[in-house]
């Protein structure tokens, strides 16, 4: 008997046909569609932005006025426009000032950023919950007053203290679990409104 194999789901085939290059775009694509994310004309900074269907998304939403930079170990090699600049680094040895001289300020930051899991809870949580305070100290570094913030995390033991500091920076913070998040997953994402200088 054949067995199945469980990532080829409905969001997998969908990105598929409509050309994506990830099925992780659904749950940008949720969060966006509800909260007024992205729009036309940002400048966007990509955190983990390989494969790039973040960043592909991101380049039709912002539009030809827009600009959309990547950040990542890997190159995602499929996606081109006139827009799109990609930065390769690995965001934990990444100098935050180096990066605000070269990318400028930013009118949303999102982070899709993920660890190489292990399958040990407790060090999957941890390295996630790094990550995230990396990301979240380059958006407040680089975004501009009442500018957006999207991060995924693991949730753990110390996810609470995350949120809450994303909770002083910003008007408004939402804890989401996007339709196209895996069932099982402990992945949320953390979505800050309104930057708060």
């Amino acid at each position: 008997m054949k067995r199945q194999n469980k990532w080829k789901d409905h969001y997998s085939r969908r990105a598929r046909e409509e050309k994506w290059l990830a099925r992780s775009i659904y749950k940008l694509e949720e969060i966006d569609k509800k909260y007024s994310l992205i729009r036309p004309g940002f400048r966007l900074l990509d955190l983990g932005c390989y494969p790039g269907s973040w960043s592909q998304y991101c380049i039709k939403k912002v539009g030809k006025t827009g600009e959309v930079m990547g950040l990542d170990i890997k190159s995602p090699d499929h996606v081109s426009s006139e827009n799109f600049r990609f930065i390769e680094a690995d965001i934990l040895k990444l100098e935050i000032e180096w990066l605000v001289r070269e990318a400028g300020k930013m009118d949303a930051v999102i982070s899709d950023l993920a660890p190489k899991t292990t399958g040990i809870r407790l060090v999957d949580t941890n390295q996630s919950l790094n990550l995230a305070e990396k990301a979240l100290d380059i958006t407040l570094a680089v975004l501009k007053e009442k500018g957006n913030f999207l991060c995924k995390v693991f949730e753990g033991e110390d996810f609470n203290t995350f949120r809450d500091r994303v909770a002083c920076c910003f008007e408004q913070v939402r804890v989401l679990r996007p339709g196209a998040v895996r069932k099982g997953s402990r992945e949320v994402y953390v979505l800050g409104l309104t930057l708060v200088k």
